[in-house]
C-alpha cells in the first residue's frame, strides 16, 4: 500500500490516496500505522477519496482508531496532496468532510508546489448541543467554571465541526497539559469526549496554544482547535477577531469574520512517501 507522510505545523498524519488504494479497515489501520515505534508514526490517518459533490473527500482517524469530523491542519495537506499529485487542477477547491463541504485556496512556492493553504473553517457552533455537551442545549458555554481533580478552571466551549474546550492559563509551557487535558477530554460533560486547548495570551492579537486532542494526546498543532481559540478569544473579550497563534509546530493566521466563518491560513508540508504492508 502506498502512503505519504505530511504535516501542517507539526500536526502529522499518514495520507492514503484512495483514488488508487482500497482500505477495508481504516480504524485498525490508523492504530497500526500511527504507532511511532512499530508503524510509520503519526497523529492519525487521513484518507483522500473521490466525492460526488466536492472536488475530493477526506476521512480522518485519530491514532486510537476513532474517526473525527474534521482536522484543520490535515485538510490543508489534503489540498496540497491533491494539487501536487494531479487529483485537482485549480488552486481553489472544495473538500467534503464530516463537517460539510469546505472551500480552500492554495498558494504555491517558487517551484510551483503548494506550501500554504487558506481554509474556510465554517461557522462555529456556540451552544451546548453543537458540541454536544450536557446541560441546556441552547446555552453558550463562555467562562464557565469546570472542576477537575480538585482544581477549578473557567472554560469556553466551541464546535468547529468537532468539540473544543478552551482554557486560558498564565504559563502554558509549564502547565500540566497531559494530566489536565486527559481529565477534561473524558469529563462527564462531554459524551463524545472533547479536544482541549490551553492558551496563554500575549496580547490582543497574539496567543500561544498547546493542544490535547481526543484520541491522540498532545499534538504539535490543531487547526480546528486554533479556530476555536480565535472564537473563544472574541467571546471572552480577550482578543481581536484576527490573531496570530503560536503552536508548538508552527504558526497559524486566523480571523473570525463578523457573523461568519473562521478563516485559517497555514503551512502544508510533504515529508516522505513509501510502501506499507498492513498485517
Amino acid at each position: 500500500m502506498k502512503f505519504t507522510k505530511m504535516h501542517g505545523a507539526g500536526n502529522d498524519y499518514v495520507y492514503i490516496d484512495c483514488f488508487t488504494e482500497q482500505i477495508e479497515d481504516p480504524a485498525g489501520l490508523a492504530q497500526a500505522i500511527s504507532d511511532r515505534h512499530f508503524g510509520v508514526g503519526s497523529d492519525g490517518l487521513i484518507l483522500i477519496l473521490p466525492d460526488d459533490e466536492a472536488d475530493i473527500r477526506m476521512r480522518m482517524f485519530n491514532a486510537d482508531g476513532s474517526e473525527a469530523e474534521m482536522c484543520g491542519n490535515g485538510i490543508r495537506c489534503v489540498a496540497k496532496y491533491a494539487y501536487d499529485h494531479g487529483l485537482v487542477k485549480t488552486l481553489q477547491i472544495s473538500v467534503a468532510t464530516g463537517n460539510g463541504i469546505l472551500p480552500l485556496k492554495m498558494f504555491r512556492d517558487a517551484s510551483g508546489r503548494v506550501d500554504r493553504v487558506q481554509v474556510n473553517m465554517g461557522v462555529p457552533g456556540l451552544t451546548r448541543s453543537d458540541l454536544p455537551m450536557s446541560g441546556s442545549g441552547s446555552e453558550r458555554v463562555v467562562n464557565v467554571p469546570l472542576e477537575v481533580a480538585g482544581q477549578q478552571f473557567h472554560v469556553t466551549c466551541v464546535s468547529m465541526g468537532n468539540p473544543h474546550c478552551v482554557v486560558y492559563v498564565d504559563d502554558v509551557e509549564a502547565f500540566p497539559v497531559a494530566d489536565v487535558g486527559a481529565r477534561i477530554e473524558h469529563h462527564d460533560w462531554f459524551p463524545r469526549r472533547v479536544n482541549v486547548e490551553f492558551v496563554q495570551l500575549l496580547n490582543r492579537g497574539e496567543v500561544i496554544q498547546r493542544t490535547w486532542e481526543r484520541g491522540a494526546g498532545e499534538t504539535l498543532a490543531c487547526g480546528t482547535g486554533a479556530s476555536a481559540v480565535t472564537v473563544a478569544g472574541v467571546l471572552t473579550g480577550r482578543t481581536e477577531r484576527k490573531i496570530l497563534n503560536h503552536l508548538r509546530g508552527g504558526d497559524l493566521e486566523l480571523e473570525w469574520l463578523e457573523n461568519g466563518p473562521v478563516m485559517m491560513t497555514g503551512p502544508a508540508v510533504e515529508v516522505f512517501s513509501g510502501d506499507y504492508a498492513p498485517k
